[in-house]
């Protein structure tokens, strides 16, 4: 570029793109990610590629497993609170709990932040949350990109993407197959409404209540934003803590993420044809967020269940010999747990899951 256009304002940052804000973000979030490293992964971020070392790592026939996922429409009540530093441990989780559930440790972590116009102290703040997510979930963070795109989001506006890496041995791979009739379900509690179901939440609570994220809920001791943006519980120790308990015996036959789509869809997708998984829908006390936002609209309690985890955010089934020592497992990490239903032989094309009170449940 020429003197006279750089003179003229004809520069990247004219443009709306602050090169040298970026270089003192990655100089800011380096400590950060340093704090993630684990074995197998121990290099500075900077280069064009996050590396791993497998065999680093103690692995000796393993399969790796891929996930990536988003928060959704949960980042704009980050960005509408002021409330940057929880919204990365959400987007950790959406991914790492997808990878546990198939048996997989979660290995490394990359991110993808785009914005507008870069403020330091907000991308700091997201990393730190998503630095935090990978030291709970012993994943390393390898890398990222910041991408700043003034013509693509308003001003103050983001979004973030994750990418996340696991890796079992082959014969520890979790994936449905082996779920079985007298199966216990052991459902593990959630933090609240996770990362799913915020573009209802959002009309509910905002359109139709008329309330704001500053707005106190004294019922629940908080603003409606603090409630709202309650980070997704990260599952990794827990399950994992199980599946290295009983790496020989292997009782655990299934274990399914509660996401968008709740405890049905979810479930579904890993019951083998022929056994059907009944559930007691009075087994589990759902933390009280869910009844706040029923009452602001009378939603359909059924509608609830088909879009939110309801209090459920993962579900393990375990063989019964064995459903007694797990739960104590679980129960060791601090993690409320319930069981919540059983498996059951069904003629092959059934339902896959239905209320254990069901009327058309046989």
């Amino acid at each position: 570029m020429s003197d006279e256009a750089i003179k003229n304002g004809l520069t990247y940052a004219a443009a709306g793109v602050d090169i040298d804000a970026g270089n003192a973000m990655v100089e800011d979030i380096k400590p950060l990610v340093r704090a993630t490293r684990r074995p197998g992964a121990d290099a500075e971020i900077g280069g064009f590629g996050g590396l791993f070392d497998l065999k680093a790592a103690g692995f000796r026939d393993p399969i790796l497993v891929a996930a990536n996922d988003g928060v959704g429409t949960k980042v704009k009540i980050a960005i509408e609170s002021g409330i940057h530093d929880t919204i990365g441990i959400d987007l950790v989780a959406m991914c790492v709990n997808d990878l546990v559930v198939q048996g997989a440790e979660p290995l490394f972590f990359l991110d993808y932040f785009a914005t507008g116009k870069l403020d330091v102290d907000t991308t700091v703040a997201v990393v730190g949350g998503i630095a935090a997510g990978c030291q709970e979930s012993g994943c390393a963070l390898i890398g990222g990109e910041t991408a700043e795109m003034p013509d693509m989001y308003p001003p103050g506006e983001y979004d973030l993407a994750g990418f996340c890496v696991g890796v079992a041995e082959r014969e520890q791979l979790i994936d449905g197959t082996r779920i079985a009739p007298d199966d216990v379900l052991i459902g593990i509690g959630s933090s609240g409404f996770h990362s799913n179901g915020y573009s209802l939440i959002r009309k509910v609570v905002f359109e139709h209540a008329g309330l704001d994220v500053s707005a106190p809920v004294e019922e629940l001791g908080a603003t409606v934003g603090e409630i709202l943006l309650e980070p997704t519980t990260i599952y990794v120790s827990a399950v994992r803590k199980v599946l290295n308990h009983y790496r020989v015996k292997r009782p655990v036959h299934g274990i399914a993420h509660i996401t968008g789509g709740g405890l049905f869809e979810n479930l579904e997708r890993i019951v083998p044809d022929g056994v059907s998984l009944r559930i007691d829908r009075d087994s589990w006390t759902a933390p009280p967020a869910f009844d706040w936002l029923r009452c602001l609209a009378d939603l359909d309690l059924a509608e609830m269940f088909r879009v939110f985890n309801m209090g459920i955010g993962m579900v393990m089934i375990v063989s019964p010999h064995h459903a007694g020592p797990v739960a104590d497992l679980i129960a060791t990490t601090g993690l409320p747990h319930w069981t919540i239903g059983r498996a059951v032989e069904v003629p092959s094309g059934s339902r896959k899951v239905a209320w254990s009170d069901s009327a058309d449940a046989g």
